[in-house]
């Protein structure tokens, strides 16, 4: 009985990491994933960098990259990927977190 104490210590410790630390890591990159699916021209963005602009457009393969328009005539590409969220005034909380 001693010999499977160790054993199930371990494993009563990897149910506590993954349910504190992997599960909900999982759901917020699923979160964010639909998030970058759903974005479309019109849309204010703020990127991870802190640049913050409108989609004008996509280029790439399966629009991998957007068109952000910062001011009248100034536009730049950003991968998909790079995208933190939608912009409506407030940083973003997962922004927010990575900051503090």
């Amino acid at each position: 009985m001693q010999a499977m104490q160790p054993i199930m210590m371990m494993l009563v410790m990897f149910g506590i990491f993954y349910f504190i630390l992997i599960r909900p890591q999982v759901k917020r990159q699923k979160e964010h994933q639909a998030l970058l699916q759903k974005l479309d021209k019109g849309d204010e963005v703020i990127t991870r960098g802190g640049v913050i602009g409108k989609i004008t457009g996509f280029t790439g393969d399966n629009n991998n990259v957007l068109v952000l328009e910062l001011q009248e005539k100034v536009r730049v590409r950003v991968p998909r990927a790079y995208v933190e969220g939608r912009w409506d005034g407030t940083v973003p909380a997962s922004a927010a977190k990575n900051a503090a």
